[in-house]
């Protein structure tokens, strides 16, 4: 059977959730979702326990309480391989797509988009993380610790 990739999308707003979980499993991905900063823990901790490792998340950059730099970085510290991450989001200035870069994040996209383009961006990025990964080493694997919040 093949493995269909995990993608974790990070949005505060519900009917963006519901609307890319459906484009992305139509485009044959498993989709998890994450409203909040405490909701993006809960489903990390959920996928290392089952064993499933995360191949890309799709981050939104204001997220109440914390923005989405924070969660990438809280990620960062607590994840043994970051998986590409893709920001997606309504912030279109300059500054941000800057700091984005700096941190690592893979590709930066605007709202709106369509779902054609993002799914085509999510399968660009897993190919290119692919080429650059060994064939043996999972894109991602999580610690056996407790995820600071």
């Amino acid at each position: 059977m093949l493995k269909r990739d995990l993608v974790l999308v990070v949005d505060d707003d519900h009917e963006t959730l519901h609307l890319l979980r459906l484009a992305l499993e139509r485009a044959s991905f498993r989709v998890l979702t994450a409203a909040s900063w405490e909701d993006v823990f809960d489903r990390v901790q959920l996928t290392y326990a089952d064993n499933t490792p995360i191949d890309v998340i799709v981050l939104d950059l204001m997220i109440p309480g914390r923005s989405g730099f924070d969660i990438y970085r809280a990620l960062q510290r607590q994840l043994v391989s970051m998986p590409p991450v893709i920001m997606l989001t309504a912030v279109t200035g300059i500054q941000q797509r800057v700091d984005a870069r700096d941190l690592g994040v893979t590709k930066y996209l605007t709202k709106p988009t369509t779902p054609s383009k993002l799914i085509e961006t999510i399968r660009e990025v897993l190919r290119e993380s692919r080429r650059r990964k060994p064939k043996s080493e999972p894109i991602n694997r999580f610690p056996p610790k407790r995820f600071d919040r």
